[in-house]
């Protein structure tokens, strides 16, 4: 399966917010592997004119890193670690790059560019937030969002998959500010929907015809209610006991 048909397995409202949790070879197809490894080495080499072609047929892949990596070098680092054109950095931007993402060292490309020297990029670099949370809040959020991840239904798929979970500052540059992570093979994933200063987090499977919902907070996580959908039999909804 290509990275492409990967992508289409997600609802269609989902095409260019999705959080990319794949980063581990293992259980990935030969051809998805090989789709971001030219991408990856293209941006690692700086070949925009290539790169471009390989990301413009299906932007969605702007944000992906390469699969087995360590550095979690997605385009626009590597943009701002070469020093590359504003326009490139720009086009990339265009194309949905997300300029708040963190590699594996916690570096933003404005971050890296700052670093290198590279000051004529640091304007077009500098994230354009458009649902600002103070720092502790988003980190309290983070922070929440990944014990519910890994304290939920999805939690062995997640550790077995050696997913990465979802960094939260890019879901403040969305001008719809929702993710859609999706766990492979599980015909379904994890929808999270800032509200404010607050998450509802959905988990759903459309194969088992269930969901949970969550409300996360700085500093707590809330269950909502869980929904079952069995074919034939009108849906079951559970929530939380009054008083509870």
């Amino acid at each position: 399966m290509t990275a492409r048909e990967h992508e289409d397995r997600r609802p269609a409202q989902w095409f260019d917010r999705s959080w990319d949790g794949r980063v581990s070879r293992t259980g990935a197809s030969d051809s998805e592997a090989e789709e971001r490894d030219k991408i990856a080495d293209a941006a690692r080499d700086g070949r925009w004119t290539e790169l471009f072609g390989l990301l413009e047929p299906h932007g969605t892949l702007v944000n992906r890193t390469r699969l087995g990596g360590t550095r979690g070098f997605a385009p626009l680092h590597q943009v701002a670690w070469h020093g590359a054109p504003v326009d490139t950095a720009r086009r990339l931007i265009t194309l949905g790059a997300w300029r708040t993402l963190r590699t594996a060292a916690g570096k933003t490309p404005l971050d890296i560019a700052r670093d290198r020297g590279h000051t004529h990029l640091l304007d077009i670099l500098r994230p354009v937030v458009r649902h600002p949370l103070p720092e502790d809040v988003l980190r309290g959020l983070e922070e929440h969002l990944t014990m519910l991840i890994r304290g939920g239904r999805y939690a062995d798929f997640v550790l077995r998959q050696q997913l990465r979970l979802p960094q939260l500052a890019p879901i403040t540059e969305l001008a719809v500010p929702k993710l859609w992570f999706p766990v492979p093979g599980q015909y379904g994933g994890i929808e999270i929907e800032l509200q404010g200063t607050e998450l509802m987090v959905t988990n759903f499977s459309r194969a088992g015809g269930w969901s949970l919902r969550y409300r996360v907070t700085s500093s707590s996580v809330h269950f909502v209610e869980e929904r079952i959908d069995a074919p034939g039999v009108p849906p079951i909804v559970r929530s939380p006991e009054p008083g509870r």
